[in-house]
């Protein structure tokens, strides 16, 4: 495979990671065949079409700063983000789609362009930048997600310990205290994953995700059955939080625990694995969708750019 070769194409490469990940039928989430009350397939497609315009201003804010135009500090992933979920939301009605994805992705288009501009890309590269680049959000990065969050309006947001979006007081102590995006997701970190991969090097991304989606994209031709196997992988691995906040640890646990027993039947290559994995998407759709598991498929639709802008085509 070739790694994306052109700076032009690393916006497309974010967009197609989406796509691919909303395409796939991943239990108890929004896909190709099965719909939410509120929320459609058609939404995420809208959607992914929408943030495009906004990740290509990402990459071309880390050019700047290869060209030495601007310092990392002013690339403003925070807009990136805010200005994603503010073109998600007037291009379609069904709620916060990509909020999490976009999240993860915002810092990834800069990051690539980066690479991609100091010589050829690399997986290693990639991640050494986005470190550098969340690492160097600001406060005023912070204000922008606080916005952004506010637009896209998620259920499970649950209750931060400290600088809660939802309490008035927290971004005049975020500007008073010029507390950067970056420390004010390493309050959350606990118990989100989105904002644990900021602070954590992007751990699940990269060490979970990113191997088992190379791994079965390579195996099986159909790359929404690929997709699906990491899916479950990954959820084994780790408790999905959107589903922790809505209900409790101990609940994701146990969706995980499910998770994994599925992977050991074989997951979607065995009928025995695809007959749990029915069973189990039935299992997640009851209860108003409280046990969808949303974050995993944020870290999916991450690390399935990766391999993207590595090189995989489906």
């Amino acid at each position: 495979m070739n790694s994306v070769a052109n700076l032009k194409d690393i916006s497309r490469c974010l967009e197609l990671a989406i796509l691919l990940e909303a395409s796939a039928h991943k239990p108890g989430n929004v896909n190709v065949v099965t719909d939410f009350e509120t929320t459609r397939y058609e939404h995420f497609l809208a959607s992914a079409v929408a943030a495009t315009s906004s990740l290509e201003a990402g990459v071309q804010r880390g050019i700047a700063v290869s060209e030495e135009k601007i310092g990392v500090a002013e690339v403003g992933v925070g807009k990136i983000i805010k200005d994603c979920i503010t073109e998600i939301a007037a291009w379609q009605h069904g709620g916060n789609t990509l909020l999490g994805t976009v999240i993860l992705q915002s810092p990834m288009a800069p990051a690539a362009a980066i690479t991609l501009y100091n010589g050829r890309f690399s997986v290693s590269a990639l991640r050494r930048n986005l470190r550098l680049i969340t690492q160097s959000t600001t406060a005023q990065d912070a204000l922008d997600v606080y916005d952004a969050i506010t637009i896209a309006n998620p259920s499970g947001l649950g209750k931060a310990p400290d600088l809660d979006v939802n309490d008035p007081a927290s971004r005049k102590r975020i500007v008073d205290r010029n507390i950067s995006l970056h420390s004010v997701f390493r309050i959350a970190e606990e118990y989100d994953t989105i904002c644990s991969e900021y602070v954590n090097d992007f751990h699940v991304t990269f060490d979970v995700a990113y191997p088992s989606l190379t791994k079965h994209l390579k195996k099986i031709p159909d790359p929404s059955t690929a997709i699906l196997q990491s899916f479950l992988e990954v959820l084994a691995a780790v408790p999905d939080t959107f589903i922790a906040r809505k209900t409790t640890l101990q609940k994701a646990r146990e969706v995980s625990s499910k998770a994994g027993k599925i992977v050991k039947l074989g997951g979607v290559e065995t009928s025995s694995g695809r007959k749990a994995l029915d069973i189990f998407d039935h299992e997640l759709r009851k209860e108003s969708n409280l046990l969808n598991p949303g974050t995993t498929a944020d870290v999916i639709a991450a690390a399935l750019a990766v391999c993207i802008l590595e090189g995989y085509r489906p």
